[in-house]
């Protein structure tokens, strides 16, 4: 535990991430955001003060010193006392109630831990969706570059036409139309990719001064398994669970605590014991409280105890019905995605670039007019924004399914 906790604490007290002109991996963009996560910080300063906690239940309890002045003249005058007692009280704790006390805090303790995985889990996720997102940002520009310039080359062609006497004037216009669009998509695409980058920088807390290059390409590999394998896997590996199972234990153990508040604890003491013309003398006192109504004031935190350790039971039977639904969800948009992006690779891409192949040598020929390759053109670029976005949906659907499984 002391070894986790300086690791913690050593990432914690850790300075800023250091600029780099290197570009940043998804691996190096989740190492930044676990060091430098506003959220992950705090979950982690809540666990260290959660073990704090665990001392602070199981300290002795402080031991009280008296002084007794009887038989004074005059108020206050402790120096023409007749008899006086000086002597110190010790709380002695039935057997078990501090231990237990520092059982419940070490669970408690654990189930923060816990939370720390839980947020970081979370983290994660956000981190990998920002990254795939800047990614598909970063694609679309590249497209709407790609299209700005066949834009371009439509328009020169088709003023040479035009000067040729080869097309009309509309045909003119519409390429001129044309490239104009094109221009206003570059420059959404341009703010859209601007947008994406501050995404990530807010997620993994790159200085927002600083440049933000990335490193990688859409399409993550898909995972290699079976739904019941990855369900078996989330139900051992989800923080929640775990936190929902330590919430039971402290709920057996607070309800044994109650049980055992119930038998009295013995208090010590001795006493330095002077009178005036007499000799000095100790007295020892022993007290014990008396339980007249035995279990009347500790019935309520027993059924307290149990009801709520009833309600977490139930609580965590529905989180693990949650988990396999969250899983089977997960599962089957990550194997529709996958199947989504194979349509795009075998089929639609290669069909799109082949038509806008032809209709560009037929319009240099003159068998069609420019409407036809405009059509064309878009296709091709839509059938690629379209894998774009396929590969785009297909990252996301493996980053929740990692975050459903607990990876």
């Amino acid at each position: 535990m002391l070894i986790v906790t300086s690791l913690v604490l050593g990432a914690s007290l850790a300075g800023p991430p250091a600029p780099s002109d290197q570009p940043l991996t998804l691996e190096r963009c989740l190492e930044l955001a676990h060091q430098q996560s506003p959220l992950l910080r705090a979950s982690r300063a809540r666990h260290e003060a959660s073990l704090a906690h665990v001392q602070t239940v199981k300290a002795l309890p402080y031991p009280e010193l008296s002084y007794d002045s009887d038989l004074q003249p005059k108020p206050f005058q402790f120096g023409r006392e007749g008899e006086s007692y000086l002597g110190v009280t010790q709380l002695l704790e039935f057997p078990g109630k501090r231990a237990r006390r520092g059982r419940i805090a070490a669970h408690q303790a654990d189930a923060a831990l816990s939370d720390v995985a839980r947020v970081r889990l979370q983290l994660d996720f956000e981190v990998k969706a920002a990254f795939a997102g800047l990614l598909l940002a970063r694609e679309k520009l590249q497209l709407a570059r790609e299209d700005q310039a066949l834009a371009l080359e439509f328009l020169e062609k088709t003023e040479q036409k035009y000067q040729a006497g080869d097309v009309a004037e509309v045909e003119r216009l519409r390429a001129q139309v044309e490239a104009s669009k094109a221009d206003n998509v570059e420059k959404a695409a341009a703010n859209e990719e601007k947008l994406a980058r501050a995404e990530l920088a807010f997620q993994i807390a790159w200085p927002p001064d600083s440049a933000l290059e990335v490193k990688g390409r859409l399409g993550r590999p898909p995972v290699p398994t079976d739904a019941e394998t990855l369900e078996r896997t989330a139900l051992e590996r989800r923080p929640e669970i775990r936190q929902l199972e330590l919430a039971q234990a402290c709920e057996r153990l607070a309800e044994r605590q109650a049980r055992l508040e119930a038998l009295p604890d013995l208090e010590v003491g001795a006493a330095r014991h002077r009178v005036a013309g007499e000799a000095t003398t100790w007295d020892v006192t022993l007290s014990v409280p008396v339980p007249l109504f035995f279990w009347q004031p500790h019935r309520g935190p027993i059924a307290e105890s149990m009801a709520s350790r009833r309600a977490l039971e139930h609580e965590a039977e529905g989180m693990r019905q949650a988990i396999r639904l969250e899983v089977q969800k997960a599962y089957t948009n990550a194997q529709s995605a996958r199947d989504r992006t194979r349509l795009y690779e075998d089929q639609i891409l290669a069909q799109a670039r082949e038509v806008y192949d032809m209709f560009l040598f037929s319009y240099q020929q003159g068998a069609i007019g420019g409407i036809e390759l405009i059509e064309a053109r878009r296709t091709l670029i839509e059938a690629r924004a379209g894998y774009a976005e396929a590969l785009h949906q297909h990252d996301l659907a493996i980053a929740a399914l990692e975050s459903a499984v607990g990876e």
